[in-house]
């Protein structure tokens, strides 16, 4: 059986231009840590823990930060002004989910900061296409996110293409790990560098899981 499809101007901001401005400016914050963490990787595997990836970090702080106060500040907004009281749940889950990405990007920045793996040179491309494929899987989560709030019909393309970044972030870690573990590196070093593959890949699953969860709330909508 086919569900009908939503009219397109089926939103969920009928009451308040306020709302829709928070939640953008929270979705942007998400597509920002992203972009920081994959400059901050690029540096990180050119320099290693330098002042400018250092920087970047503190960046990733304050985005998140940012994003925290967004995220209450909305999360008032619901409950005072009584809005969309039938997927308030709904929409805070996601916020909270969304705003989950940004700490693993966080985290994962803190790590090298701390750890400061060393990442030899036949590696570092693997490493960045890796970056690079989940920064995009994350990003595609956002634009999912933001079609929940405005295009539902829009959610099921967006969505389609988080599973295939995810797949594709999964072959590009997997690959990677089997060259690092072919190589003659001590089984110490080759085991620091898999666990910061899987940290980083980590991003791709977690968005995968959002992207889960936002099918979900479309069909619950559509009853």
């Amino acid at each position: 059986m086919r569900f009908a499809l939503f009219p397109k101007n089926l939103t969920l901001f009928n009451k308040t231009r306020v709302l829709e401005q928070q939640i953008d400016e929270f979705l942007d914050k998400v597509s920002q840590a992203g972009l920081v963490f994959n400059r901050a990787i690029e540096v990180y595997l050119a320099d290693g823990a330098s002042e400018e990836f250092e920087g970047f970090l503190q960046q990733e702080e304050r985005i998140e930060a940012k994003g925290d106060a967004l995220r209450r500040t909305i999360e008032i907004e619901l409950y005072a002004q009584t809005l969309i009281p039938d997927l308030r749940g709904d929409v805070l889950r996601l916020l909270e989910d969304m705003d989950h990405l940004v700490n693993v990007y966080e985290g994962n920045l803190f790590r090298l900061s701390i750890q400061r793996p060393n990442v030899p040179p036949q590696f570092r491309e693997g490493f960045l296409e890796l970056t690079r494929t989940v920064v995009t899987c994350v990003e595609t989560v956002v634009l999912a996110a933001r079609s929940f709030f405005r295009d539902m019909n829009a959610v099921r393309d967006h969505n389609a293409k988080v599973i295939f970044y995810e797949t594709e972030a999964d072959k590009i870690g997997t690959r990677l790990q089997r060259s690092i573990f072919g190589s003659e590196l001590p089984l110490e070093h080759k085991n620091h560098l898999r666990y910061f593959i899987e940290r980083i890949d980590e991003l791709a699953n977690a968005a995968e899981d959002v992207a889960d969860t936002l099918a979900i709330y479309t069909i619950k909508r559509r009853v």
